[in-house]
């Protein structure tokens, strides 16, 4: 059972569908998901660049907002009114009226530039000492603290120079006293002539005036928005609770200072993450937007999905294949294999029922022919060697019968002197012809023996003939194979070139479209003078889409040539495929050759049993004539008996001479029982 199982695997039809099989199945899951993982890859980084630009303008609408509360606190550094009645109430010497009166119109002013914009929590002027009877505040807010964590803030804000000064936002506001998180800006208001008159400045602005600005900005489907500082710790995020904790995702100062604004990262639990980054132009801090890699390539599992049903689809093809020509190839050459070793065995009744016309149809015709022909040659031995063996048997009982002869003449008469001389003569020419009879038998055991070898020269012969094809068989599987997939490839390729074309159209008219749109909207808006520069920016914002719609096309552009590139390597398989077709052309000819030398030997062949039979028939020739010498012998001993003695002495050489003859005949006998053993195992 073992030898059944390892004779199959080693079988051509087994080798062949083995390599079929996984050659298919292998180039089909190369091929599928390297399409999935270019189509992520590409996925990934269109959803980058947009969002990058969407990153880029919310950081230009922070900085936009940001600038409007620096441009007020330099109002409020550049108020002459403001600074005289900061003076006024830092003045000893002013009454009672006056002060009162700077307060006054301090707070009516901070109040009315409170109430002006919803956006703001609150605006002070603390002083130096934080003693807040001596700091001003809109109403409504709570009072000045001087803890440790204000006094650094407030060094920070010495530390500016009369520069703004952001700081992050948190949960009670500046001053941990409010309900709700606020983010506040720092100013110190100078006054170099009167320095008991400097005043801190600070604008607390409501932590949902940021999130209004972030509303419209979204990074993928749970993506997050953060503000983060130099250090990576949160400044602005959708939790209050992780406000100044450290950001597990960071932007390096190195990626700040490139020219990306995307890379993709893992987050605390391991998974993938497309993080986008701008810089802000006010504040040293970076606005940082992060979703899951998986929300934006979800189309393309799609892809993955079809890949697997193509696999599957290409594995169940290559079964059905392989099932053919394990069929076609494989089964008829197992059969003829096994006809061959029964035919080595000896029988010589084994035939293929091969029809085809083609090299296997052909190799068991050749076969069947082969195997008819030594069948009628090993009868025609076997028949001869049968003769050969009956005369031998004649030959020993007349042997025998000459002896008995030879005695009773010996005993019976001692007159036969004179006859024993020319009886002596037929003898010894008897004694010669049984001599060549016996250089004829060893002239037919080699010609045997030259039979056996070239039978066994044909047998090789026709095991490199049954290799040949094997070869034969293996390069033209690889060809099919190889053309399978250059249709497979092609075929793809040129989908996926019109896919893309058939999307580009729409998009490139779009394009045209939206330039149309933005330079009529920049006519109308130069016509409206004043009254449309607003509209004149959005224009512009809508030609700076489009140019970079156009740049999203020329890459799109790109791949479609890459794609070309990729029909051109098709092509370049197909070249190569041709050496394997001269290749197959080369075997072809090799096996005609080797089967035209099979059939040289087989007429050798027949050849040297030509010869066999002819020196048989020589046998029979001197056996004729050993018979006619005997005849003569008798005569002579009959016209000799009338003398004694030389028939004595005749009759004592003829009974040695006849005991030679006996022992030739057996020994003829015994080579006629080999030559038949030796056709025996050829069963005709």
């Amino acid at each position: 059972m073992k030898g059944q199982q390892k004779f199959r695997f080693k079988s051509v039809g087994v080798k062949l569908f083995v390599i079929l099989f996984c050659t298919i199945v292998l180039l089909s899951s190369v091929l599928g998901l390297t399409s999935y993982y270019t189509a992520k890859g590409i996925i990934t980084d269109e959803v980058a660049a947009a969002s990058s630009q969407s990153v880029v303008q919310a950081a230009d609408k922070l900085d936009f907002l940001f600038a409007e509360y620096e441009a007020l606190s330099r109002q409020f550094a550049v108020d002459s009114i403001l600074k005289a009645d900061m003076e006024t109430v830092n003045n000893a010497a002013a009454g009672t009226v006056a002060k009162v009166a700077a307060e006054d119109r301090i707070r009516r002013k901070l109040d009315s530039v409170r109430g002006s914009d919803e956006r703001l929590m609150a605006i002070r002027l603390v002083s130096k000492s934080l003693v807040d009877a001596e700091s001003y505040k809109s109403t409504g807010i709570s009072a000045v603290r001087s803890d440790e964590g204000i006094q650094a803030r407030m060094k920070e804000i010495d530390a500016g120079k009369g520069n703004p000064v952001w700081f992050p936002v948190r949960a009670k506001g500046f001053f941990d006293s409010y309900s709700e998180s606020s983010m506040t800006m720092g100013r110190l208001l100078r006054n170099i002539q009167n320095p008991e008159a400097e005043y801190y400045m600070l604008i607390e602005i409501k932590g949902s005036a940021l999130t209004d600005v972030l509303s419209n900005l979204h990074i993928g489907e749970t993506g997050e928005i953060r503000i983060l500082d130099p250090a990576g710790n949160i400044v602005y995020g959708k939790d209050n609770e992780l406000l100044g904790q450290s950001s597990y995702i960071k932007v390096d100062a190195g990626q700040t200072a490139g020219e990306e604004h995307s890379f993709t990262s893992d987050n605390e639990q391991g998974v993938s993450q497309l993080v986008v980054y701008q810089p802000l132009a006010t504040a040293d801090w970076t606005i940082l937007g992060y979703a899951p890699v998986s929300d934006f390539t979800k189309s393309a599992d799609r892809l993955l999905y079809i890949t697997l049903s193509v696999v599957l689809a290409a594995a169940l093809i290559a079964l059905l294949i392989g099932y053919v020509l394990v069929r076609l190839i494989g089964r008829p050459l197992g059969k003829l294999a096994s006809l061959m070793e029964e035919g080595e065995r000896g029988n010589l009744q084994v035939r293929t029922n091969f029809k085809g016309q083609d090299e296997i149809g052909r190799v068991g015709h050749s076969f069947n022919r082969m195997m008819e022909q030594i069948s009628l040659l090993a009868g025609q031995s076997g028949l001869s060697a049968t003769e050969v063996l009956a005369t031998s048997e004649q030959l020993v009982k007349a042997s025998g019968a000459t002896s008995t002869h030879a005695k009773e003449v010996a005993a019976a008469t001692g007159e036969i002197a004179e006859g024993a001389a020319s009886l002596a003569a037929e003898a010894e020419s008897s004694n010669r012809n049984v001599e060549l009879m016996g250089g004829k038998m060893n002239e037919v055991a080699k010609i045997n023996s030259i039979m056996d070898n070239s039978a066994e020269r044909v047998i090789a012969v026709s095991d490199q003939g049954a290799e040949l094809m094997k070869n034969l068989v293996t390069q033209s599987e690889s060809t099919m194979q190889m053309m399978e997939l250059i249709q497979e490839n092609s075929a793809m390729l040129q989908e996926s070139t019109h896919l893309i074309r058939s999307i580009l159209s729409p998009m490139i008219a779009v394009n045209k479209q939206t330039n149309i749109l933005a330079l009529n909207a920049s006519i109308e808006a130069v016509r409206a003078g004043v009254a449309g520069r607003g509209f004149l920016v959005i224009a512009d914002e809508i030609r700076g889409l489009a140019n970079q719609s156009n740049e999203s096309i020329q890459s799109v552009s790109r791949i479609t040539e890459e794609i070309s590139r990729h029909i051109d390597n098709t092509v370049k398989v197909v070249s190569e495929a041709g050496p394997l077709f001269r290749e197959q052309i080369t075997s072809v000819r090799e096996s005609s050759v080797i089967f035209e030398s099979v059939r040289g030997e087989m007429e050798e062949f027949l050849g040297l049993i030509s010869q066999s039979s002819v020196s048989v028939s020589e046998l029979n020739d001197f056996q004729r004539q050993l018979g006619e010498s005997m005849a003569s012998v008798i005569s002579v001993v009959q016209q000799t008996s009338a003398s004694t003695q030389e028939v004595a002495s005749m009759s004592s050489q003829q009974f040695i001479v006849s005991e030679e003859l006996v022992a030739l005949s057996a020994k003829l006998e015994e080579l006629a029982e080999n030559l038949q053993q030796s056709l025996v195992s050829f069963q005709g």
